[in-house]
């Protein structure tokens, strides 16, 4: 298949979720994708308050080689939580099946590890570098998409909704 066949092949997919087809995927999506953000955001503070506790420890016993970690501890937490979450069977982070949603790719498969990976890497690089146009982008987008779900083709739905058409 040459790249020029192969563009053509995916313009001629059509994406899985389309809001004018099945419009009760994305009601209310975008204000609990925010309440959820909130509840993860609380559940990552404490996980990273825990990690502190274990980085004091083995800084006293590497006689403060492990007090090093506080650098990354953060970073690192709030990405491998939102990471194997994302990526795991349920395709949510705690807070998102709190809210009942879900994210699937945009043509209907759940994401994988690598795809999570990169949305969490994409969704704090773009939030601490464009979070006004991140927001805007999520208030005229048809699906709700914020910018990083864009370029990965990610959307989030409403699981309820989701699996109420599946029956």
């Amino acid at each position: 298949m040459t790249n020029t066949s192969t563009a053509q092949a995916m313009q001629d997919r059509s994406h899985a979720y389309d809001p004018a087809t099945r419009p009760a995927l994305f009601d209310g999506v975008l204000s609990r994708r925010a309440i959820a953000f909130l509840f993860d955001v609380v559940m990552i503070t404490a996980l990273v308050a825990a990690a502190s506790v274990f980085v004091a420890i083995l800084g006293v016993l590497t006689f403060g080689l492990g007090w090093l970690l506080y650098g990354i501890l953060a970073p690192l937490v709030a990405i491998s939580y939102t990471a194997l979450t994302l990526g795991g069977s349920q395709a949510a982070t705690p807070g998102m099946r709190l809210m009942g949603l879900e994210m699937r790719l945009w043509y209907g498969a759940k994401p994988y590890l690598l795809l999570a990976i990169m949305h969490s890497l994409l969704f704090w690089f773009i939030h601490v570098v464009f979070t006004p146009f991140m927001l805007l982008v999520a208030l005229f987008s048809k699906r709700g998409q914020l910018l990083h779900d864009m370029i990965l083709g990610s959307v989030i739905v409403d699981r309820d909704a989701l699996y109420h058409d599946q029956r």
